[in-house]
């Protein structure tokens, strides 16, 4: 039998000095007796799992609409091959495998229907209130929407594993809303958090080309004047011959993970020792982030992510449907604010209590969405021959 006593014990011993180990939790809000045979991060991966909020992923966007097709990714599809690239990651450089699974886990909770297109509408639309953020509205649900529990609202989870929802991305600037001022007293979050943001944007540069290729919005013949596309193709080709395309194109993308993961890892490692940081103290007083990739690897990056985004993320079939949907969104919205008494009960009871932040409550309702449901409710309230 492992209990949980066993499990800090053996991270003590077997993590790096740099890994944040369980034992050490700063804990949760509300107090509870630990559990006797899991970790408190393995103990917040689970609940995160079984939360609405993560189930509701399968059918939010990442680029595609889900009715494009069911070979695109989704929000959940993404974020479990995050938590796949960030678990290997964490393995070889002796960082708690839990911690990570647990913040991957919990990364795009917070997000949208329909992508970024809608964020930056519901930022718009409450601009008064505070405006929105994914990564803020992400510890929202872990800490008060999510109802899973009779002695407190939210899941509870520790302090690391909310720090990493809201810190993961520094270009996010979370920095200045008022719910994530206890984040950063601190320089930089743990190495947990910061791998799990690197490992997010392997996965979704990687992941994004893929169905862009499936699409066809991305062209191979394009693609050959990329410096990373370029090198994984001579590698392949000296290989294999024969190839069909759709196989070639996995090959590719395996190959593309597996380059960026590989050079992480060494980077890292390096960096370090470089840098001569000791423990966990060093870690937070840190002024750069220490989870990054080589310069010659980051400029081919670049080249790869600006290819992606004037190729795949303006492509008009994109910029359309994200255009559509900042319009019904904003007309999903103004008509919930205007009549609050056509919102679903459990959402009329909130606003029952708490009139004052009418627009707030109605964000948490429409960022809750999914694709689908954001979709069905457009159809309901405005088209006259849909059943109510």
């Amino acid at each position: 039998m492992f209990t949980r006593e066993e499990i800090e014990l053996w991270e003590e011993k077997n993590l790096s000095p740099l890994a944040m180990k369980s034992r050490f939790s700063k804990g949760r809000r509300h107090r509870e007796k630990e559990h006797p045979y899991r970790s408190v991060y393995q103990r917040d991966r689970d609940r995160i799992v079984h939360s609405a909020a993560f189930r509701r992923l399968e059918y939010k966007t990442q680029v595609f609409i889900y009715h494009e097709g069911d070979y695109y990714r989704t929000r959940l599809t993404h974020t479990l091959e995050v938590s796949q690239i960030s678990r290997t990651i964490a393995k070889a450089l002796k960082l708690n495998e839990d911690l990570v699974e647990a913040i991957s886990l919990a990364h795009d909770v917070g997000h949208t229907p329909f992508g970024h297109a809608v964020e930056e509408t519901l930022n718009r639309l409450t601009e008064e209130e505070g405006g929105f953020n994914h990564n803020i509205q992400g510890l929202r649900v872990v800490d008060e929407l999510e109802r899973k529990y009779p002695n407190f609202r939210g899941l509870n989870l520790s302090w690391e594993t909310r720090e990493g929802i809201i810190r993961h991305n520094p270009k996010d600037n979370t920095k200045h809303f008022k719910e994530a001022k206890e984040f950063y007293q601190y320089y930089q979050p743990t190495l947990e958090t910061q791998l799990m943001d690197i490992a997010d944007e392997i996965a979704y540069d990687s992941h994004d080309l893929d169905d862009g290729i499936k699409s066809g919005m991305i062209k191979e013949n394009n693609l050959r004047k990329i410096a990373l596309w370029k090198h994984i193709a001579k590698t392949i080709a000296k290989s294999y011959s024969n190839l069909d395309k759709k196989l070639k194109v996995y090959l590719a993308i395996r190959n593309l993970i597996n380059l960026q993961v590989t050079d992480l890892i060494k980077s890292t490692t390096t960096k370090i020792k470089k840098m001569s940081i000791k423990n966990i103290n060093d870690v937070r007083n840190c002024e750069e982030r220490i989870v990054s990739f080589s310069p010659s690897l980051q400029d081919d990056k670049k080249e790869l992510r600006n290819f992606l985004y004037e190729t795949l993320y303006c492509h008009w079939r994109v910029l359309r449907m994200s255009n559509k949907a900042k319009r019904f969104i904003e007309r999903l919205f103004t008509i919930y604010v205007n009549n609050p008494h056509i919102l679903p009960p459990s959402f009329r009871k909130i606003v029952k209590k708490d009139k004052k932040n009418l627009k707030r409550i109605v964000c948490d309702f429409i960022a809750g969405m999914t694709d689908r449901y954001a979709l069905e409710e457009y159809k309901k309230l405005f088209d006259p021959n849909e059943k109510i």
